[in-house]
């Protein structure tokens, strides 16, 4: 076993704080990291504060994880020490289930979370990125460009994958017409990643001060959905809508701006259920509303191959580990353009 150090939940109401435990020794087949960046994702907090009731303390939260190679098992062929590498939302799978021979890791049964999941190697429970270094499988570790800043494609680990996956999968490209609603660190990046693609994108937010910044990140027209009219504009006219709000809404009136055969998409996870959707808006048009999460190893080291190739990083602001709990009041607020990302140097025994 070898000394870690991090900051931690250690229970629902306490703020996070320095923690240090013990990661697994290297093993044949693994990687260890030295963290350099770890994005932080609304998750994190949701985990932290134990708001979807599963969380097992201490929570190391982190899943958005850049680092170098400090050591690699004696079976390891893909890397070597020195190499940059990242960690994302995953870090095992039973490997021989149908969705794992697809590469669908993510939807396998016994998927094993970065942080807050049982642990075969330790008997403990997975522990996450706001720490100083990780071990991790082989088969779950990603290879990262040099090419670009690298606090900045942390975020690529959990936003980037997460709205770059049902892209891919609903055929998203040239001659797409794509809504993307809401323009918070999964939306800013689907907006990013819907232009890359050569989709004409549409944003949808309430908030007409946003109207300039979506426009920045490569959206061709934003509609602010409160407004009836701009809505109106749009009906039956959307191949493809993601929606990333994490907060539940009414979902009608998106779907009635599907085409027949139209899908959304949603990616956010409310704290409520959304209100029933108008089913005959469904029916009658044969529309669609359905879910997509993260993605499998494979699909997230072509994301990163095409962010690299086409010069597609997050909106970052870098905080030191201390600021952690501040910034998760502000993540609340909706106070940031659009990712935090600590930078693990700040991390001090």
């Amino acid at each position: 076993m070898t000394k870690a150090i991090s900051y931690a939940a250690h229970s629902a109401k306490e703020p996070l704080s320095f923690f240090q435990f013990e990661r697994r020794e290297v093993g044949p087949k693994d990687v260890q990291l030295e963290i350099l960046f770890c994005g932080v994702c609304h998750s994190d907090l949701h985990t932290a504060r134990n708001e979807w009731q599963n969380s097992v303390y201490p929570v190391v939260p982190g899943h958005e994880i850049v680092g170098r190679v400090t050591s690699v098992g004696t079976e390891v062929k893909t890397f070597k020490v020195g190499d940059l590498a990242g960690v994302g939302c995953l870090v095992d799978s039973c490997r021989v289930c149908a969705d794992c021979a697809d590469g669908l890791e993510q939807y396998c049964d016994h998927e094993v979370f970065t942080y807050n999941s049982p642990d075969k190697h330790t008997g403990k429970t997975t522990y996450g990125g706001y720490s100083n270094q990780i071990v991790v499988d082989e088969h779950f570790v990603l290879h990262i460009s040099d090419k670009l800043d690298l606090a900045a494609v942390a975020p690529l680990l959990c936003a980037g994958i997460t709205t770059y996956s049902p892209l891919k999968h609903w055929k998203v490209g040239v001659g797409s017409k794509v809504g993307i609603v809401g323009l918070g660190g999964l939306g800013h990046m689907a907006v990013k990643l819907a232009h890359a693609m050569g989709a004409h994108v549409v944003l949808f937010t309430t908030s007409s001060n946003k109207v300039e910044d979506a426009k920045r990140l490569g959206a061709d027209e934003v509609v602010i959905s409160k407004n009836p009219d701009e809505m109106k504009a749009h009906l039956n006219s959307f191949d493809f809508i993601l929606n990333t709000v994490a907060a539940a809404h009414n979902l009608d009136v998106f779907t009635e701006l599907l085409k027949r055969d139209g899908t959304m998409c949603l990616n956010g996870v409310p704290e409520h259920a959304h209100p029933s959707p108008n089913i005959g808006s469904l029916i009658f048009k044969r529309r669609q509303i359905a879910g997509s999460l993260i993605g499998g190893i494979k699909e997230t080291q072509e994301m990163l191959d095409f962010c690299a190739e086409h010069n597609i990083t997050s909106d970052i602001e870098i905080i030191a580990i201390q600021d952690i709990n501040v910034a998760y009041e502000r993540m609340l607020k909706g106070d940031v353009k659009y990712r935090f990302v600590i930078d693990m140097a700040t991390l001090k025994a």
